[in-house]
């Protein structure tokens, strides 16, 4: 009989560019011939990946290494939260290894010294797009880690360093392999996708025989190229963000391409507040420029976060805030009361907004919103869309239009999904036939043929 294979366990919490860290490491694993499995019990030795980008999320990482440890005892930390190592050792001293973001090779040098590999070539197969933790049918592009803006809000600088691009010709590869994978949907993510390749200054690769340049358009024509639906999200409002709006406008209805989606944090929508918070505050260009974008693409949606509660904030400016929310008919919104992140530096300014006014503020934010939600789903009632099927459950097909990215956005409950032999990761022509203030519900298009 061989030997058994080596086992880890692996945690993965975070945003999606932690996922992406998860899975190159997960993907690694399986190369070098371990076996990943889904409990304490059967790993050898456990990897979490940590958050830190605030304080609920220090805890929930702090929580899963204790759970880790309690259940298994052999323990390896990674992630954003290991750029706090004293944090961690303070609350779990029995750690084996602790690395930060993106430090694959200290991830498996830990691994290693736990528990040796053990290849077997002729047994271990790898896709060649890797080990995923998404459904088979989408999944996550990180065109870059990093960032170079400084908002007061925000440590991610301190934990990821600062904007380092990925070449052009490797994301268009990565993106090529998942579409013959069978990815129908790629979510385009980084810190900040409007900076792509300013710091490679647009340097050109070459990708299926034709040069491309390390830049937002570049890329987005690039991926219109695959056939699949792509998604931005983290795109800054520069003014180049105009130039990708007619690769947008083509995809009405969800058709394949770049989806008329775009994921913008505003953040905030006072000229003093956003001075504070250190982002953009030319809040009548940014409305002119929503206008505009959806005079040349109609069907645009644009999701957005909010913070609302940030120090100093005062009565007057949220409701510039809710005004703001009322201009510009926004489709998918999150919004955030205010709470410190060590290490931040809004911390240290005056006037913080006490915790009873953040949360009544934040509850009037959100009354409104979900108005102004209803409104615009009420508006595609009757229309045909192009959905892509996420689960099916009992008689009911759970999908998503071009204006829902999974687990942030509503979805589309599609009534006869079953009755019609709908499939989880199959493209299906649906005609909306209702609305509440987040999802859909639809039926499936008479003249619909399964692809």
């Amino acid at each position: 009989m061989p030997a058994a294979q080596p086992k880890v366990g692996f945690v993965s919490l975070g945003c999606p560019k932690a996922l992406v860290d998860s899975e190159r490491i997960l993907t690694q694993l399986r190369v070098e011939g371990y076996d990943i499995v889904p409990s304490y019990d059967d790993a050898d030795v456990v990897v979490v990946n940590t958050c830190g980008f605030i304080d609920s999320a220090v805890t929930e990482s702090l929580d899963a290494i204790g759970e880790a440890i309690a259940e298994n005892g052999k323990v390896i930390v990674t992630g954003c939260l290991g750029k706090r190592p004293e944090q961690i050792r303070e609350a779990h001293p029995g750690v084996l290894s602790i690395s930060g973001p993106q430090d694959y090779a200290s991830v498996m040098g830990a691994v290693h010294a736990a528990l040796p590999p053990r290849h077997d070539p002729f047994v271990d197969l790898v896709p060649d797009f890797g080990v995923k933790l998404t459904p088979k049918h989408f999944a996550y592009l990180k065109i870059s880690e990093g960032c170079n803006h400084r908002c007061t809000f925000c440590i991610i600088p301190s934990m990821r360093g600062d904007l380092v691009s990925r070449p052009v010709d490797e994301v268009l590869r990565e993106a090529e392999k998942l579409a013959r994978g069978g990815v129908r949907e790629l979510l385009v993510v980084s810190q900040d996708t409007s900076a792509y390749g300013v710091d490679l200054r647009y340097r050109e690769g070459t990708w299926q025989g034709r040069q491309w340049q390390t830049r937002m358009k570049s890329l987005c024509e690039g991926l219109t190229e695959l056939g699949i639906w792509s998604r931005l999200h983290y795109v800054y409002p520069y003014p180049h963000v105009d130039e990708i709006i007619p690769l947008m406008a083509r995809n009405a209805n969800g058709g394949p391409g770049l989806l008329p989606y775009l994921d913008i944090p505003f953040q905030h929508a006072s000229p003093r507040i956003l001075k504070l918070m250190k982002r953009p505050g030319a809040v009548e260009k940014t409305l002119e420029r929503i206008q505009s974008w959806r005079r040349e693409c109609p069907d645009l949606a644009i999701r957005s976060t909010f913070i609302v509660g940030f120090p100093g904030e005062t009565e007057a400016e949220f409701e510039a805030l809710l005004d703001f929310l009322e201009d510009a008919r926004l489709d998918r919104v999150g919004a955030f009361a205010y709470s410190p992140v060590e290490g931040a530096a809004a911390n240290a300014l005056p006037d913080p907004v006490p915790e009873e006014v953040k949360q009544e503020r934040l509850e009037r934010f959100m009354a409104l919103q979900a108005e102004i939600s209803a409104e615009r789903l009420q508006r595609r009632i009757g229309r045909r869309e192009r959905v892509l099927v996420d689960a099916i459950d009992g008689d009911l097909a759970y999908a998503r239009s071009y204006a829902d990215a999974p687990e942030i956005d509503g979805i589309v409950q599609i009534q006869d999904g079953y009755e019609a032999g709908l499939v989880p990761g199959q493209f299906a022509e649906v005609t909306m036939m209702g609305a509440d203030e987040h999802d859909l519900f639809a039926v499936v298009d008479p003249e619909y043929d399964p692809d």
